[in-house]
């Protein structure tokens, strides 16, 4: 990271280009929200940030902007999570469709990263170690022979986020059930062993056309067999006692992780941003592939920020370079 330096937007570019940013909650004004917590937080802050920058910004949190012809140059897609399935592709195909340029990858990635089971059998193809799984798509058969076997396990939608209608189960009866209720939630459900340990989260960001790993943050667990919850995520209950983001400071596995993500990343180009997660067993020394998050969270308090500060930059910094290397794969400012 000593070698990373931020990138800037030229004062011209910001005044002559007019940059969309859509998100759920872009105009939100208040603290938690009761239903995304933290998540509206994040967004009001990214509009504080993108408007220090001096932008020439239009706002929005609804898709319906990209129906007829904005009159706009560039998108930042953050309206990622919009209430119905596989709306993580809406964005960025609405943009396909008008011909916008926008951060982040193509809709066919946007949808190949969002979907968990699609994403681990990339990582396979790479050399990337993931846990045995099945995937019970909705409308489809559950045949439980299909399952591996494991003493405990997770049962989640396929394609959400923050650990939203996760469950866990022991038993093959309790899976069958959990499955369907994730189905009940329009899902597919997807299902692995529960594996012990925490998460290491490893943010890439594109730094002169090339992609770049932040220091890595892990979720250390004070119970390595507990199951973080949304709620946990999105801090809608109190979770200080069960586990709390830090530094990654085990070289020789972060070194190995970094690998690992260099081989997932492949699949993904170009994306410039993302989050790819991995579960780890430091007694064990076991580094096992989870899932990866593009057009990820990047709010100051959590992994992208977190780590930016880490390596000496401010959140300005760490949305301006961002933001400044999709400006420079559209060809809309010179590098």
């Amino acid at each position: 990271m000593t070698e990373l330096r931020p990138m800037t937007i030229d004062p011209a570019v910001k005044e002559r280009l007019r940059i969309l940013f859509i998100a759920k909650n872009a105009l939100w004004e208040g603290e938690l929200h009761p239903e995304d917590g933290n998540h509206a937080l994040y967004h009001r802050e990214m509009r504080q940030v993108l408007e220090g920058l001096g932008l020439n910004l239009v706002l929005a949190d609804r898709f319906e902007i990209l129906f007829e012809n904005p009159d706009v140059d560039f998108v930042f897609p953050l309206l990622n999570r919009a209430g119905f399935f596989n709306s993580e592709m809406l964005c960025p195909l609405l943009c396909e469709r008008k011909g916008i340029p926008y951060l982040g990858a193509s809709p066919i990635l946007r949808g190949l990263s969002d979907d968990k089971h699609l994403a681990k059998r990339a990582a396979q193809v790479a050399g990337v170690p993931t846990a045995p799984w099945a995937i019970f798509r909705r409308g489809a058969p559950v045949d439980p022979a299909l399952v591996p076997q494991a003493d405990r396990y997770v049962i989640k939608p396929n394609a959400s986020s923050a650990s939203w209608g996760v469950n866990d189960a022991t038993d093959l009866a309790s899976v069958e059930q959990a499955v369907a209720a994730v189905h009940a939630l329009g899902h597919d459900a997807l299902v692995e062993p529960f594996l012990e340990g925490s998460d290491v989260e490893v943010p890439v960001i594109t730094v002169r056309g090339e992609p770049a790993i932040l220091p890595m943050m892990i979720f250390r667990q004070a119970d390595p067999s507990h199951l973080r919850t949304y709620q946990e995520k999105r801090d809608l209950v109190d979770r200080s006692q069960k586990y709390s983001l830090d530094p990654f400071e085990n070289r020789e596995m972060a070194a190995r992780i970094a690998e690992l993500t260099r081989k997932a990343w492949n699949e993904y180009r170009p994306f410039d941003y993302g989050r790819f997660e991995f579960r780890v067993n430091e007694e064990t020394g076991e580094i096992t592939f989870l899932e990866l998050n593009l057009n990820c969270n990047l709010w100051s308090q959590k992994v992208f920020g977190r780590a930016a500060a880490l390596a000496g930059w401010n959140q300005s910094e760490l949305i301006e370079t961002i933001l400044a290397e999709g400006l420079l794969r559209h060809g809309l400012m010179d590098r």
